[in-house]
């Protein structure tokens, strides 16, 4: 019975490891637009512009199997440097509606907040802004996309 227990643990750790270095694993998670993440906006912008903006084609740099575009060559090397700090929360994902029901909802690039050093991204159509919606529930909204978005990828995707 040990031994049955030890391979199944053996076989479930082994296929973990593998979804969390496997980059196609991370590519179908993440919200990819024509193979772009944020639309080809900037990640880096956001922080040192406090605005979003388009990146350029002059500027790709594919990061575990996603691709990004940058408005300059300094904002890619800054990404480069430290992409974990720079990557979109939830795969780039809706945040309120990965809080609020788990779900992967599209986003509007120009609909962001930066929160304890990390980007989030929010749904904002003509007549749905989740941003507001996000502001007046955020830490529990926060806590729950952690869990569903946790639920929805390995940890270290």
């Amino acid at each position: 019975m040990k031994t049955l227990l030890f391979f199944a643990l053996t076989l479930g750790l082994t296929h973990l490891a593998f979804a969390q270095s496997n980059p196609a694993t991370r590519k179908k998670e993440f919200n990819l637009e024509n193979g772009l993440a944020i639309q080809g906006y900037d990640p880096v912008a956001y922080f040192t512009q406090n605005k979003a903006v388009k990146g350029t084609a002059a500027n790709l740099f594919t990061y575990k199997n996603v691709t990004y575009r940058f408005a300059s060559a300094a904002n890619l090397k800054t990404f480069q440097s430290n992409p974990d700090k720079y990557e979109p929360q939830y795969g780039g994902w809706c945040a309120y509606a990965m809080g609020a029901t788990g779900e992967k909802v599209e986003i509007d690039p120009e609909t962001y907040k930066i929160l304890d050093g990390k980007l989030y991204l929010f749904y904002h159509s003509f007549i749905n802004n989740t941003l507001p919606k996000w502001n007046k529930d955020e830490a529990n909204l926060h806590r729950k996309a952690d869990a569903n978005w946790g639920k929805l990828v390995p940890a270290t995707l």
